[in-house]
């Protein structure tokens, strides 16, 4: 089971590295707040695809990049948005197929199927094994009741595959009793993003679960930490925070030098 704790700057993608994954992956909400930004595509394309360049000339394992849904409405704007993260370093994609719309929150399936082909196309032409993991927003969106959702799920999932995809990512699912009847229902890999309320990873990887991510849950983390620090010196005028979890500062600059 390949287990991806994301990364949103070069610093978080050397620590992940340094504890001994052998491949790190962006988060989208990650980076977008970290230069300013809300999450879903408000961050401008070219900014997103420089933090992205960062990381991959930072570390020696291979990057994953997280682009939403493309930064595009058709396949050839989607394919040129992945052309430049290859170029950018990237050796996979997350790509997922949900909307800003509320009224059609996901994309329709056959306009998704052409774009993974044109994805797959433009990693050929680039001579890159890029490794697309599909992403279906079912779950996320709540769409659909309970028996259709698990259907659709499977439905999008099991067409991506054939038409590029390698992996399936099933995110805002986090039912042990799903996901252990939703992996053998795909027809490949099947990537669940763990966090509150997901099982464990050894429970996932005995469910067929064979990727697992945690897209901004590091960062957020992160951040909570930095709000319990700011409070403790607000109101108590303390610091404890601080000096009980530090990174030792002449680690990080040998890290990153």
């Amino acid at each position: 089971m390949l287990i991806l704790p994301n990364a949103w700057d070069v610093a978080s993608a050397k620590i992940i590295e340094q504890a001994g994954f052998n491949a790190v992956a962006t988060t989208s909400a990650g980076v977008a707040w970290s230069l300013g930004y809300a999450d879903g595509e408000r961050i401008p394309r070219d900014e997103m695809l420089r933090a992205v360049e960062r990381i991959a000339r930072a570390v020696e394992v291979p990057v994953s990049a997280d682009l939403e849904a493309g930064y595009g409405e058709t396949p050839k704007a989607v394919a040129e948005t992945m052309r430049l993260a290859i170029e950018a370093g990237a050796v996979g994609v997350n790509f997922e197929d949900g909307t800003q719309r509320a009224d059609t929150p996901l994309r329709d399936i056959e306009l998704q199927i052409e774009m993974i082909q044109a994805i797959r196309e433009e990693a050929r032409a680039a001579k890159v094994p890029l490794v697309i993991n599909a992403r279906t927003d079912t779950y996320l969106r709540g769409v659909g009741d309970e028996g259709t959702r698990f259907a659709e799920t499977g439905r999008r999932a099991n067409a991506y595959l054939p038409a590029g995809a390698d992996c399936a990512f099933v995110i805002g699912l986090r039912q042990g009793e799903v996901i252990a009847r939703l992996a053998p229902a795909i027809q490949g890999p099947l990537n669940i993003l763990a966090g509150t309320g997901a099982p464990t990873l050894p429970e996932l990887g005995r469910m067929g679960v064979r990727r697992v991510s945690f897209g901004s849950g590091p960062m957020a983390a992160s951040l909570a930490f930095l709000q319990q620090l700011a409070n403790e010196l607000r109101e108590q005028g303390t610091y404890s925070a601080l000096t009980q979890n530090r990174i030792n500062h002449a680690g990080m600059n040998r890290l990153l030098g």
